[in-house]
């Protein structure tokens, strides 16, 4: 390969790892073309599925700091440029191989960060991105019907307390029966303060 070309391979190879937000590197020995087709179709639009030359990969993995990646650029190599959520890729990588064992995994880079093949398989068992966040909202949602319910507790408590104290008062006790008694003018007790009577005698 010309060197202009290998120049032009390698800017491009360089440019793609800084574009994604994860790149899985394969060894796709084995695979159709059929079966590369829809692996590229399985990892979701903007992504990409890209047959390379180690050597050229080398260097561009170097030039943007993933130097860790030069053991895994042996045999025939093929890497996933993954644009959207990582996880949904790491799931549709790991699903394919599962039905077509040729494909092997044997690690990558996951937002910056160099990862095996056994940390790609675990980012394929976790929540997507969508799913994690309707969580979230779940239960924020939850713990503000939760506060709401707290602060409206302690009226209702106080209306029923008082709806309480109203049926078990008795009658007599009522405030109108205390006024009235307090208003009714007392007589003198006739029969203490009359004259004794004439004695027979």
């Amino acid at each position: 390969m010309p060197t202009q070309a290998k120049d032009a391979a390698i800017a491009e190879i360089t440019s793609r790892f800084q574009d994604s937000s994860a790149a899985v590197l394969t060894e796709y020995r084995g695979l159709t073309v059929a079966q590369l087709s829809q692996l590229r179709r399985s990892l979701g639009a903007g992504s990409s599925y890209a047959v390379v030359k180690n050597t050229l990969t080398k260097r561009a993995a170097d030039s943007v700091g993933f130097s860790e990646l030069a053991p895994l650029l042996t045999g025939p190599t093929a890497i996933a440029f993954i644009a959207g959520d990582p996880v949904e890729a790491a799931k549709a990588i790991r699903d394919f191989a599962k039905a077509n064992p040729a494909l092997v995994v044997k690690g990558g880079v996951v937002e910056g960060r160099p990862v095996d093949a056994a940390e790609v398989t675990r980012l394929a068992d976790v929540e997507s991105r969508d799913v994690l966040l309707a969580k979230l909202a779940g239960a924020m949602k939850g713990n503000l019907t939760k506060a709401a319910g707290l602060f409206q507790a302690p009226l209702s408590q106080v209306a029923r307390l008082a709806e309480a104290l109203k049926e078990k008062k008795p009658a007599g006790d009522s405030p109108a029966a205390d006024e009235t008694a307090a208003a009714a003018p007392t007589t003198p007790d006739t029969d203490a303060d009359a004259a004794p009577a004439a004695s027979d005698d």
